[in-house]
């Protein structure tokens, strides 16, 4: 199950980067907090779309879920973007 961390020099990720897991199954998002965090599992036959909103120097990822739900989680490596966005079409 690959898990990709944002940078913590990216904006909202300084102290608390976001995460996401794949796994074969689901999704899980982490967005941290000072005190614990929220995790949203999204099942892949949920998903609607995925795009990429990209910045100079990192990228987001934008799930979108049927019912009209738009996860973003923000500050990743381009390069890591592009993986997530290909693991998640594949199913």
């Amino acid at each position: 199950m690959p898990t990709f961390t944002a940078h913590r020099l990216s904006s909202d990720n300084t102290l608390f980067p976001d995460r996401l897991e794949i796994d074969t199954v689901r999704i899980t998002y982490y967005k941290g907090f000072v005190f614990g965090y929220q995790s949203i599992i999204i099942a892949r036959n949920n998903i609607a779309s995925v795009s990429i909103g990209s910045r100079i120097f990192f990228a987001d990822v934008v799930i979108e879920i049927i019912g009209g739900k738009r996860i973003v989680a923000s500050g990743f490596k381009k390069s890591d973007v592009k993986t997530i966005v290909n693991s998640l079409n594949i199913f």
